[in-house]
């Protein structure tokens, strides 16, 4: 260990992970390229800001890409490489060894806000505030993601990860992809409430030592929740799961995803998609493309845009392709 950047001419690969701030990262690029040498690989950690961006303005470009692991890193199995089109294929090719060697299932991206996992991601969290804010409460919606097959419900997974960190990230996903990830009204005032999360003890749930009890029930007049309403628990399934579904399709749409596969693994072993249904493709070549779209379209038409299918997926209903076939 140091303090200093002695010693880091001799280091073949340096991993970022300072936090999510473009000017910060910019900065670490800069001074790592001062302390390295011309073949030293330079990875940033970063969740959601796209390695372009970072790069900009660096000496070796080439030497650059994103290395996007998972918390809790010591027990999450997959590695998200990013890749821009300056990114030197030796480069790729040594970080995706390195993943391998450190035991991670490792899948390799283009660049692109939000990559794949945190892009996926986006809508799905960003359509629990609609349904809070419709007056669907915190337990049932977790309870039915859980019944669905996730290993933790979202509105727990928030609380995890950091009501503060999610804020920031749907920011730069908002800026990005514009109307369709705009959440509600009201949510913004969790941050300014200091609800963090589990930690400071503050967020969805109650935490006691650290433990997490039942839903703290204040916070729905912080976000000026409506009263309480029924909604079936396959109403919220479908309303979460299609949002990520779609949004897979999208990366794949958009070149981030080098195949329908990768997509597959990347949502299962980085953010919890259900094993047995086969990832976000499979789940749609089980159930139908056909099925898929014409529940998208009866959303769409319930609660807007942001439930309009993907072209790739309205394809494949008329054609009956497979994605994984």
């Amino acid at each position: 260990g140091t303090t200093d950047w002695s010693g880091f001419g001799n280091v073949d690969l340096v991993i970022e992970a300072v936090f999510e701030d473009l000017e910060l990262k910019r900065s670490m690029v800069e001074q790592v390229e001062a302390a390295t040498g011309p073949d030293t690989i330079f990875a940033t950690n970063t969740s959601s800001i796209p390695i372009a961006l970072i790069a900009e303005g660096a000496q070796r470009p080439e030497n650059i890409l994103g290395m996007h692991y998972f918390s809790p890193v010591e027990k999450m199995p997959l590695l998200e490489i990013i890749v821009t089109t300056d990114t030197a294929d030796w480069v790729t090719a040594t970080a995706v060894a390195f993943g391998k060697r450190q035991g991670k299932t490792v899948i390799v991206v283009n660049d692109g806000t939000g990559f794949y996992t945190s892009r996926i991601i986006a809508p799905y969290m960003n359509e629990v505030d609609w349904l809070l804010a419709e007056g669907v409460g915190i337990d049932d919606i977790d309870a039915a993601m859980v019944d669905w097959g996730f290993p933790v419900g979202p509105v727990q997974l928030t609380d995890e990860v950091g009501i503060d960190v999610g804020a920031k990230v749907g920011k730069v996903m908002r800026e990005a992809f514009g109307d369709r990830l705009a959440a509600p009204a009201g949510f913004e005032r969790l941050v300014a409430d200091e609800r963090y999360g589990r930690k400071n003890g503050r967020g969805f749930y109650l935490y006691e030592d650290g433990e997490r009890k039942g839903v703290d029930e204040s916070v729905y007049s912080v976000i000026e929740a409506p009263e309480r309403m029924a909604m079936a628990r396959t109403e919220i399934q479908d309303r979460l799961a299609l949002q990520m579904v779609n949004e897979a399709a999208l990366c794949l749409e958009d070149g981030i995803l080098r195949s329908a596969r990768d997509g597959d693994i990347g949502a299962i072993f980085g953010m919890g998609f259900p094993f047995f249904r086969g990832g976000p493709f499979s789940y749609v070549d089980q159930v139908g493309a056909g099925t898929v779209v014409d529940k998208m379209e009866r959303l769409a038409e319930a609660h807007g845009d942001r439930y309009q299918p993907a072209a790739i997926l309205t394809e494949h209903a008329t054609t009956g392709k497979l994605f994984r076939g």
